[in-house]
């Protein structure tokens, strides 16, 4: 469904974070919330994080150095409490390095609140 309650939900995430807007990022996810990030390009370690601080300070991290308006949605899927949200996004810097294309798929689980659990995240990088 391409207008699944959960998917809504992750377009909101997207949204926020890549216009960085922290706070309004922060307050979609649940106080449980568990990220894993995976790539195959050496510069990026894996990523295992529980709990919105430590969920925050990895997007952050993460989020600050994407070319400000190049995130674009590629497809999405979704239903009650699942999405799968295929991304392309431009880096300025940071481990991706200046003017890469960091194509992205994020599969999401929401509760009945309307907030983020589970977050897993797998990035290409061409050339890596």
């Amino acid at each position: 469904m391409s207008d699944s309650p959960a998917l809504g939900i992750a377009r909101a995430h997207i949204e926020a974070w890549s216009a960085k807007d922290y706070d309004k990022t922060r307050g979609l996810l649940a106080p449980t919330v568990h990220v894993t990030a995976t790539s195959t390009f050496a510069a990026m370690q894996p990523t295992d994080l529980i709990g919105p601080d430590a969920y925050m300070e990895g997007l952050v991290a993460f989020a600050d150095p994407i070319v400000t308006g190049s995130v674009r949605e590629l497809g999405a899927v979704g239903d009650e409490h699942n999405a799968l949200v295929l991304l392309d996004l431009v880096m300025a810097g940071g481990p991706f390095g200046a003017g890469v294309h960091a194509p992205c798929a994020r599969l999401y689980q929401t509760d009945s609140e309307g907030k983020i659990t589970i977050e897993q995240i797998v990035f290409y990088v061409a050339g890596s």
